[in-house]
Formats: structure tokens, sequence, C-alpha cells
């Protein structure tokens, strides 16, 4: 697999009605438009972070607007997902803290054009957020929806939300197993034993189905490597969560399947800092797996300068174009649009 040509664009930039932006999520629609959601507002956490979007129409980005807010309550991880009958659902967090998250959703029938009032995606959730809770959910070939999930308590753990009747109701699935050995300074950034999770845990997933039926999910971790779990039960129940050799600086990734069975992964290619729980959000890499994610190869270099390039959200259509957006030092949505031939 090799890349053709690469296009950048910004969605947010230096005109902007917001300090700070970050935790891009991106849709393409069937007309071939792309929709961005990502939140900001003066800097994360503050209580007047929102929701906001922008639609690419024939090749160009609109002015971004508003799209969702809480007065007074920070919003947060917008996530984009295509419904049937032409619907769109657009999950978000809401809360003063990520412990106190619930999980807010949005619909519209008009490619984004307008939205539905904002609903609790499961009434009364006290867990800590249910739904996705960064990348976007999967639809498995009998239909069920996966939606990636996690809580972020005095451990991090990740499980699956999932629907089967087209995001109308959710069932929790198990939580990942995995084996914490707490924080330890000398040992947070030395994950010999692929089994072994150093710090709070794993967070945020990102999911496959792969051509067996099988469910695979790979993981944000505080062990300075990137963490992959799998399971043969539709997401239900998944086995211990291991290492798999790739390098993570505890920050956000994603995953798509190509059309023709490839998986391309977008992630920063750093480990964490010596004696910390946390590494430099760059370089910003896409790899690729034609193995079904047991290898990776770098595919190609998003970012490589100074800086922080981080919480990539990826897709891909049928025309050989992968399209990924992601942060720039948490002030601007930067979008890029790659050509790739087989």
């Amino acid at each position: 697999m090799k890349i053709k040509s690469v296009t950048k664009e910004i969605i947010a930039g230096e005109k902007r009605d917001f300090d700070s932006a970050h935790a891009p999520t991106l849709l393409q629609l069937p007309d071939g438009d792309v929709l961005a959601a990502w939140f900001a507002g003066s800097w994360e956490k503050d209580p007047n972070v929102a929701i906001w979007m922008s639609k690419r129409r024939h090749g160009v980005w609109e002015k971004p607007r508003m799209v969702a807010d809480t007065r007074g309550v920070a919003l947060w991880n917008p996530v984009l997902f295509e419904l049937t009958g032409d619907r769109i659902i657009l999950f978000y967090k809401e809360g003063a803290t990520i412990s106190e998250w619930r999980t807010l959703f949005k619909t519209s029938t008009n490619g984004g054009e307008s939205w539905s009032a904002a609903e609790e995606l499961v009434p009364g959730d006290t867990s800590g957020g249910r739904g996705p809770v960064k990348n976007k959910p999967i639809r498995l070939k009998d239909s069920t929806i996966l939606a990636p999930a996690s809580l972020e308590g005095e451990t991090w753990d990740a499980f699956v939300d999932i629907s089967t009747d087209d995001g109308n109701t959710w069932q929790q699935s198990e939580l990942v197993p995995l084996h914490h050995t707490g924080y330890n300074r000398q040992m947070i950034n030395r994950p010999y034993n692929r089994y072994y999770c150093f710090g709070k845990g794993v967070i945020q997933p990102t999911l496959w189905e792969d051509d067996k039926g099988d469910i695979h999910m790979l993981l944000r971790s505080t062990s300075s490597a990137i963490f992959k779990s799998d399971s043969v039960t539709g997401g239900r129940t998944w086995c211990t969560a291991y290492a798999c050799g790739l390098p993570n600086n505890n920050s956000g990734l994603d995953v798509v399947k190509l059309p023709h069975g490839g998986l391309v992964l977008a992630y920063n290619a750093a480990g964490n800092l010596p004696n910390y729980y946390k590494g430099p959000r760059t370089p910003l890499t896409l790899a690729y797996s034609d193995d079904n994610g047991d290898t990776w190869q770098e595919l190609y270099v998003l970012e490589s300068g100074r800086g922080a390039f981080a919480y990539p959200a990826i897709i891909c259509n049928d025309k050989n174009e992968i399209m990924v957006a992601y942060s720039a030092d948490r002030e601007q949505i930067i979008f890029c649009r790659l050509v790739y031939a087989l």
C-alpha cells in the first residue's frame, strides 16, 4: 500500500470564535460532504466549552458553528456516527470532571444542518459515561452497533456499549480484563511483560471486526504502550488486554478498516517520557497492517515538528481515500485527505 497524494486543510484556524479546540470526530455523508465536530472554548474543562461543527461542502469547509452547549457545564469528546434511514447521531460528554461525565446525544435527518434536542444516552447513568468516549462506533455484519467506551476513576477501564436496535437502547459489555500494577515511576516506561499495565490502566478503545467476525480493540494506556484486546463473543466479553508492540504516549489513537480489509492506525509514535506517565504528542503517524493488526508498518507521517498533534479521528471510503482530523496545540483543527494505491 502506498500513499499517492496528501492534502491538508485547516478547519478551525487563527480566525476562530474560541481559544482552544480539541478532540475532533469525522463522518462522510452519502453525497461526499464531510462533517467534523470537536469541543472548544476558553480551555478544556472551562464551563463555556461547547461542541462545534463544520461541514466540508464541495471541498470547502464552512464557518464553524456551535451545535451543543450546556450553560455552565463543560462538554467533551464529540463522536459522529451514521444510523439507518439517513439519520446521524452526535454523541458527546457533559460534566465538570471526567469522572462525573454523562453521555448526551442529538440526531439529525438533514445531513447535520439542524439537530434535535439533547437527550441522555442511558438515562440515570452514574458510571462516568456510557457510549463512545472518543472514537467512532462500528456496525457489525449482523447490524449490531458497538460503541467503544471507558471509565476514568481510581483505575482506567475499557468496555463497549452494544446496541441491537440501531442505537435506541444499549447494553454494557464486561470490562476488558487488565493486570493493573499501579503507578511506579521506575517501571512506567518498561512494559516488558506484555500482560502488565503500569499506572492507571487503559481507556479510549478503537474497534474493528475481522473477516471471521471476531472483534478487536486497541487502547490508549498509561504504560507507554498501545494495548490490545480481542473478543470472540461479538464484543460482550474480552480477553486480558496486552501490549501489542507499538508505543503510546498516553494519548488518543484511532483505527479504520479499509474496504479491502487492511487496517490504518493514526497515533503518536512515541512512548512516555522517562519516569513520567505521558509523552510528547509528536510525531503523528499513520501505520498500516495487512495481517489483522498482528504487525504494523509506518505508512505516512502526518506531523513531525515541535508541538502537540493529538487525538486523531480517522475514516475511509471506497474511493481509496483516507481522511484524518486532529488538533494542533489544542488551538487548530486540521483535516488531512490521503489518496492511496494498493
